[in-house]
Protein backbone atom coordinates (compact mmCIF):
# COMPACT_ATOMS: atom_id res chain seq x y z
CA UNK A 1 0.00 0.00 0.00
CA UNK A 2 1.74 3.63 -1.18
CA UNK A 3 2.09 6.55 1.18
CA UNK A 4 -0.98 8.22 -0.51
CA UNK A 5 -3.33 5.00 -0.40
CA UNK A 6 -2.21 4.99 3.13
CA UNK A 7 -3.05 8.21 3.82
CA UNK A 8 -6.59 8.43 2.22
CA UNK A 9 -7.30 5.38 4.76
CA UNK A 10 -6.13 7.79 7.57
CA UNK A 11 -7.92 10.74 6.45
CA UNK A 12 -11.45 8.27 6.44
CA UNK A 13 -10.28 6.90 10.05
CA UNK A 14 -10.18 10.70 11.04
CA UNK A 15 -13.16 11.83 9.27
CA UNK A 16 -15.53 8.83 10.77
CA UNK A 17 -13.75 9.37 14.43
CA UNK A 18 -14.74 12.50 14.99
CA UNK A 19 -18.19 12.23 13.39
CA UNK A 20 -18.32 9.85 16.14
CA UNK A 21 -16.87 11.72 19.00
CA UNK A 22 -18.79 14.52 18.21
CA UNK A 23 -22.84 12.80 17.91
CA UNK A 24 -21.38 10.84 21.23
CA UNK A 25 -20.15 13.76 22.55
CA UNK A 26 -23.45 16.32 21.99
CA UNK A 27 -26.21 13.42 23.14
CA UNK A 28 -24.19 13.15 26.64
CA UNK A 29 -23.94 16.44 27.23
CA UNK A 30 -27.54 16.78 26.58
CA UNK A 31 -28.60 14.16 28.50
CA UNK A 32 -26.49 15.69 31.39
CA UNK A 33 -28.27 18.99 31.19
CA UNK A 34 -31.55 17.00 30.87
CA UNK A 35 -30.90 15.27 34.07
CA UNK A 36 -29.21 15.23 37.51
CA UNK A 37 -25.83 16.01 35.81
CA UNK A 38 -22.69 14.11 35.27
CA UNK A 39 -23.45 10.05 36.82
CA UNK A 40 -19.95 8.82 38.56
CA UNK A 41 -18.13 6.48 36.87
CA UNK A 42 -17.92 4.91 40.95
CA UNK A 43 -21.22 3.22 40.87
CA UNK A 44 -19.36 0.59 38.47
CA UNK A 45 -16.54 0.21 41.40
CA UNK A 46 -13.35 0.32 41.49
CA UNK A 47 -12.34 -2.42 39.73
CA UNK A 48 -14.10 -1.80 36.61
CA UNK A 49 -14.13 2.17 36.71
CA UNK A 50 -10.14 1.82 36.43
CA UNK A 51 -10.63 -0.88 33.88
CA UNK A 52 -12.42 1.22 32.10
CA UNK A 53 -10.35 4.66 32.27
CA UNK A 54 -7.26 3.17 31.45
CA UNK A 55 -8.79 0.84 28.53
CA UNK A 56 -10.58 3.64 27.39
CA UNK A 57 -7.55 5.77 27.40
CA UNK A 58 -5.65 3.42 25.44
CA UNK A 59 -8.67 2.82 23.03
CA UNK A 60 -9.46 6.42 21.66
CA UNK A 61 -5.56 6.67 21.60
CA UNK A 62 -4.72 4.30 19.25
CA UNK A 63 -7.16 5.44 16.17
CA UNK A 64 -5.42 9.12 17.07
CA UNK A 65 -1.90 7.90 17.04
CA UNK A 66 -2.56 6.25 13.78
CA UNK A 67 -4.00 9.15 11.90
CA UNK A 68 -0.99 11.38 13.49
CA UNK A 69 1.70 8.99 13.78
CA UNK A 70 0.61 6.03 11.43
CA UNK A 71 4.65 4.74 11.59
CA UNK A 72 4.31 4.60 15.16
CA UNK A 73 1.53 1.81 14.48
CA UNK A 74 2.94 -0.16 11.73
CA UNK A 75 4.37 -2.99 14.14
CA UNK A 76 0.81 -4.40 14.40
CA UNK A 77 0.33 -4.18 10.64
CA UNK A 78 -0.93 -8.15 9.62
CA UNK A 79 -1.47 -7.67 5.80
CA UNK A 80 -5.15 -7.55 5.39
CA UNK A 81 -6.32 -7.77 2.12
CA UNK A 82 -7.06 -3.90 0.34
CA UNK A 83 -10.77 -5.18 -0.45
CA UNK A 84 -10.90 -6.18 3.59
CA UNK A 85 -9.80 -2.55 4.07
CA UNK A 86 -12.18 -0.93 1.50
CA UNK A 87 -15.15 -2.84 3.05
CA UNK A 88 -14.01 -1.49 6.44
CA UNK A 89 -15.03 1.86 5.38
CA UNK A 90 -18.14 0.98 4.34
CA UNK A 91 -18.36 -1.02 7.55
CA UNK A 92 -17.19 2.70 9.60
CA UNK A 93 -20.08 4.93 7.74
CA UNK A 94 -22.74 2.55 8.53
CA UNK A 95 -21.52 2.57 11.96
CA UNK A 96 -21.95 6.33 12.16
CA UNK A 97 -25.43 5.86 10.97
CA UNK A 98 -25.95 3.68 13.68
CA UNK A 99 -24.45 5.50 16.63
CA UNK A 100 -26.40 8.35 15.60
CA UNK A 101 -29.64 6.39 15.19
CA UNK A 102 -29.38 4.83 18.67
CA UNK A 103 -28.39 8.39 20.50
CA UNK A 104 -31.34 10.20 18.82
CA UNK A 105 -33.50 7.25 20.13
CA UNK A 106 -31.99 6.96 24.06
CA UNK A 107 -31.62 10.62 24.39
CA UNK A 108 -31.34 11.81 27.80
CA UNK A 109 -31.49 7.88 28.93
CA UNK A 110 -27.84 7.93 27.89
CA UNK A 111 -25.52 6.69 31.17
CA UNK A 112 -21.91 6.47 31.52
CA UNK A 113 -22.13 3.76 34.14
CA UNK A 114 -24.21 1.54 34.42
CA UNK A 115 -26.72 2.87 36.89
CA UNK A 116 -29.85 4.54 35.24
CA UNK A 117 -30.73 8.31 35.62
CA UNK A 118 -33.77 9.27 37.56
CA UNK A 119 -35.55 10.26 34.36
CA UNK A 120 -34.88 7.20 32.80
CA UNK A 121 -37.33 6.01 30.08
CA UNK A 122 -37.45 3.18 29.08
CA UNK A 123 -37.26 3.11 25.14
CA UNK A 124 -38.02 0.11 23.18
CA UNK A 125 -38.52 1.81 19.42
CA UNK A 126 -35.54 2.31 17.38
CA UNK A 127 -32.90 0.15 17.41
CA UNK A 128 -34.08 -0.71 21.10
CA UNK A 129 -37.03 -2.42 19.15
CA UNK A 130 -34.34 -5.39 18.49
CA UNK A 131 -31.38 -4.68 20.27
CA UNK A 132 -31.21 -3.92 24.21
CA UNK A 133 -27.60 -2.39 24.22
CA UNK A 134 -26.94 -1.55 20.42
CA UNK A 135 -24.22 0.95 21.50
CA UNK A 136 -21.85 -1.68 22.79
CA UNK A 137 -22.31 -3.36 19.32
CA UNK A 138 -21.95 -0.57 17.11
CA UNK A 139 -19.22 0.93 19.23
CA UNK A 140 -17.12 -2.17 19.15
CA UNK A 141 -17.85 -2.72 15.52
CA UNK A 142 -16.93 0.67 15.13
CA UNK A 143 -13.39 0.02 16.68
CA UNK A 144 -13.30 -2.67 14.36
CA UNK A 145 -13.54 -1.07 11.86
CA UNK A 146 -10.69 1.57 12.17
CA UNK A 147 -8.60 -1.38 13.00
CA UNK A 148 -9.23 -2.93 9.34
CA UNK A 149 -8.68 0.36 7.92
CA UNK A 150 -5.92 1.16 9.38
CA UNK A 151 -4.55 -2.90 8.97
CA UNK A 152 -3.85 -3.06 12.49
CA UNK A 153 -4.28 -6.12 14.69
CA UNK A 154 -3.87 -3.84 17.77
CA UNK A 155 -6.54 -1.71 17.30
CA UNK A 156 -9.17 -4.64 16.21
CA UNK A 157 -7.83 -6.53 19.73
CA UNK A 158 -9.13 -3.35 21.76
CA UNK A 159 -12.19 -2.88 19.61
CA UNK A 160 -13.03 -6.84 20.27
CA UNK A 161 -11.45 -6.30 24.11
CA UNK A 162 -13.92 -3.42 24.96
CA UNK A 163 -16.91 -5.73 23.92
CA UNK A 164 -15.97 -7.90 26.28
CA UNK A 165 -15.40 -5.41 28.80
CA UNK A 166 -19.23 -3.94 28.31
CA UNK A 167 -20.16 -7.41 28.49
CA UNK A 168 -18.93 -7.88 31.78
CA UNK A 169 -20.60 -4.89 32.84
CA UNK A 170 -24.20 -5.32 31.23
CA UNK A 171 -25.59 -7.94 33.96
CA UNK A 172 -25.15 -5.16 36.60
CA UNK A 173 -26.64 -2.58 34.23
CA UNK A 174 -29.75 -4.73 33.83
CA UNK A 175 -29.57 -5.84 37.44
CA UNK A 176 -30.81 -2.21 37.74
CA UNK A 177 -32.93 -1.63 35.02
CA UNK A 178 -35.02 -4.43 36.28
CA UNK A 179 -34.81 -2.67 39.39
CA UNK A 180 -35.82 0.84 37.91
CA UNK A 181 -39.25 -0.53 35.56
CA UNK A 182 -39.63 -4.03 36.81
CA UNK A 183 -41.93 -6.54 34.88
CA UNK A 184 -41.97 -3.95 31.89
CA UNK A 185 -38.16 -4.28 31.19
CA UNK A 186 -37.91 -8.03 32.50
CA UNK A 187 -40.87 -8.23 29.53
CA UNK A 188 -38.78 -6.21 26.78
CA UNK A 189 -36.04 -9.02 27.52
CA UNK A 190 -38.33 -11.78 26.32
CA UNK A 191 -38.57 -9.93 23.00
CA UNK A 192 -34.86 -8.69 22.27
CA UNK A 193 -31.77 -9.43 21.96
CA UNK A 194 -29.14 -8.17 23.91
CA UNK A 195 -26.24 -7.44 21.62
CA UNK A 196 -28.04 -8.45 18.43
CA UNK A 197 -31.51 -9.08 17.30
CA UNK A 198 -33.22 -12.22 18.34
CA UNK A 199 -34.20 -13.94 14.97
CA UNK A 200 -38.45 -13.96 14.51
CA UNK A 201 -38.43 -11.80 17.44
CA UNK A 202 -40.59 -8.36 16.99
CA UNK A 203 -40.30 -8.13 12.98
Amino acid sequence: MNKIDETVYRLIVAIILISVVSISGYYRRKADKESEGTLSRKKDGPVMMMVIKIGGLILWLSPMIYIIYPEWMSWSKIGIPDFIRLSAIGLGILCVGGIYWLFSYIGSGISPTSATRKNHILVTSGPYKWVRHPLYTVGSLTFISFGLMADSWLIISLGILAFIIMAIRTSKEEENLIKKFGDEYIEYMKDTGRYFPRLGKRL
